[in-house]
């Protein structure tokens, strides 16, 4: 798709790519807090939570632009467009991404629209979901005597069509955190089982990360797809797969709110007793 602009004319706004961080609003950095508050359109992604969302002034425009797998969203093309137009008729625009926006957030494809149409641009790093998820859950990505090291890869591609080397990942000292894998919980798991990644090998699936609603899952390598269709795991969902996931029982510091409101109503059905 052409981009369009306004023969004649330079756009006198500003494109903001601001990342959101994995959910809980107390992780927004400052920057994006102050870039947010100075707004007069923002263009968000599905996973900013409503709590982020609430900080955007009301005077501003805001446009959801989706990304949910499995859901409606706009079109990679047409957000391209949007920013273009916007950064021609507003001072202020920001496009609002879950987690980082150069960690799977498409943040570079956009920028190159931004600069292909002259539009002075900002990048406002954010916490990335893998970061802001294993925090969280109480699982260290790297560990001296787990993990040397830690890879990021997305499963949301189709897989069986662009087969990923999966032998790359099959060392046992290397954490590796999958964004979007979900759907392809079984081709991940046949991958790295046959690439000689031990089945034991423990795997986490967080959901709804940092937030109050978060659900961590833990199992090992071999029944990674049934964790992944767990009744009870809601998206978006994260996997961690490494021995450093051994740690989560012992690390673990957050309690959702949920899940303390449970506690809470037990504490007290044993004192009524």
């Amino acid at each position: 798709m052409e981009i369009v602009t306004l023969p004649g004319q330079a756009a006198g706004g500003k494109v903001w790519l601001v990342g959101a961080g994995p959910g809980d609003v107390d992780l927004l950095t400052v920057k994006a807090y102050r870039v947010l508050q100075n707004a007069d359109a923002v263009l968000y992604d599905a996973l900013v939570s409503d709590e982020i969302l609430a900080l955007i002034p009301k005077h501003a425009e805001k446009i959801a632009v989706g990304k949910r797998a499995g859901l409606h969203s706009a079109a990679q093309s047409e957000i391209n467009q949007l920013l273009v137009t916007k950064a021609y008729t507003r001072k202020n625009v920001v496009r609002l991404k879950g987690g980082d926006p150069f960690i799977f957030g498409r943040g570079g494809e956009e920028l190159e629209t931004i600069v292909d149409a002259g539009v002075d641009f900002e990048v406002v790093p954010g916490i990335t979901a893998a970061s802001g998820t294993a925090a969280y859950a109480g699982i260290p990505l790297t560990h001296r005597d787990y993990a040397q090291g830690v890879s990021f890869i997305t499963g949301h591609c189709k897989l069986e069509s662009r087969p990923m080397d999966w032998q790359s990942y099959a060392n046992p000292n290397n954490t590796l955190v999958i964004y979007m894998g979900i759907l392809n919980a079984d081709l991940i798991k046949a991958g790295l089982l046959n690439a000689g990644r031990a089945a034991q090998t423990p795997v986490a699936i967080v959901s709804k990360a940092t937030t109050s609603q978060q659900r961590v899952f833990i199992g090992s390598l071999d029944n990674l797809d049934e964790l992944a269709s767990h009744p009870e795991l809601v998206m978006p969902a994260l996997m961690v797969i490494g021995e450093v996931v051994e740690l989560a029982g012992s690390l673990n510091w957050f309690t959702p709110k949920t899940q303390q409101s449970q506690l809470n109503d037990l504490e007290l059905a044993a004192t009524t007793k």
